[in-house]
């Protein structure tokens, strides 16, 4: 998936053939065939124009709008999938209490596991034995899943395992500037937070682009709970990427030194936002970090980060299609 970053302010987005232009009053930033672009994401006050609008969405190419500061605001899709039979099928599965239990369990499995795998991996060296306790204990908290009998309970493993996790997490960050005395979401109120926040919103654009290149509808979920306007499958189907696509590239771009502690802006409120610099060297590796190619852990072949969340959604299908009886998580190792 090749997905354009555009971030300066004011910039505007036209069709010039067969090609996607971009300048910023007279100069031109950007120029590239239209085929290369799979998704669009815009930065704060950025135009595109209506030719170009139209070639992308018959492209299908979606587009993605932040504020300046990278604030989630919505998305414009390409015409909705026509596989109205998933559809059906993902619908029949969100009002089985059953089945919605062990997906649940599933999505939860899989994040709690990957946690414990990123604590394992990066705690090697003068940290190892600090973490060897919450190394066990997520563990365990991974197998009272099985004990679970609702989504409440399930919920509540889920989030006594984050908590364990990221009590230790700034063991694993080795830079000096970077404390991160806890989790805080909205706003993030440390650089660390910044981050882990920015990263989570990339990784949600990502993951409602796969829910549409399969067809479902992202709206309707099993683990979190359907509220208007939320992207509740979506949601699930990140829950397993987080500590493997953001939390790992968070502790690499702070610990390599790629992003220092001054490469923020504090804003009212104590708000902690990249700068411009910053934020281009974090979306240049997560886009990298996507690219990258794997082993995937269950089938015989190597593919990039970005299409095993894209197979992830694929066996999702599978499963409340029926073809298949319980959802494997993907676990790094």
């Amino acid at each position: 998936m090749s997905t354009l970053y555009l971030t300066q302010d004011g910039a505007v987005v036209r069709k010039t053939g067969e090609r996607l232009k971009v300048t910023l009053q007279k100069e031109s930033l950007l120029d590239l065939p239209l085929i290369k672009v799979d998704q669009l994401v815009l930065f704060g006050n950025i135009t595109v124009t209506q030719a170009a609008l139209q070639a992308l969405l018959q492209g299908g190419v979606d587009l993605v709008f932040l504020t300046t500061h990278g604030r989630y605001l919505g998305r414009l899709e390409p015409e909705f999938s026509k596989n109205g039979i998933l559809r059906r099928a993902q619908y029949e599965a969100a009002v089985n209490s059953e089945r919605c239990l062990e997906l649940a369990k599933g999505f939860v499995r899989g994040k709690l596991l990957n946690m414990r795998a990123v604590l394992q991996r990066a705690g090697r060296g003068e940290h190892q034995a600090e973490l060897d306790d919450p190394v066990a204990q997520l563990r365990a908290v991974a197998k009272r899943l099985a004990r679970a009998t609702s989504l409440d309970e399930v919920r509540g493993v889920e989030g006594n395992g984050t908590a364990v996790y990221f009590q230790s997490f700034e063991k694993l960050i080795k830079a000096e500037g970077f404390d991160f005395p806890r989790r805080v979401r909205r706003p993030p109120t440390d650089p660390v937070n910044a981050l882990l926040s920015f990263g989570y919103v990339m990784l949600h654009k990502d993951a409602c682009a796969a829910c549409n290149v399969v067809g479902f509808d992202p709206y309707i979920g099993y683990l979190h709970a359907d509220r208007h306007g939320k992207p509740s499958l979506a949601l699930d189907l990140m829950e397993e990427f987080r500590p493997v696509l953001v939390d790992s590239l968070v502790l690499s771009l702070i610990n390599k030194r790629m992003i220092a502690a001054d490469d923020f802006e504090i804003g009212l409120g104590n708000v902690y936002r990249m700068k411009a610099g910053a934020l281009k060297t974090f979306l240049r590796a997560y886009e990298e970090k996507k690219r990258t190619e794997i082993k995937h852990p269950s089938l015989d072949y190597r593919t990039s980060y970005w299409r095993c969340l894209e197979l992830q959604a694929r066996v999702l299908a599978k499963v409340v299609s029926g073809e298949l009886e319980r959802y494997v998580p993907f676990l790094i190792r």
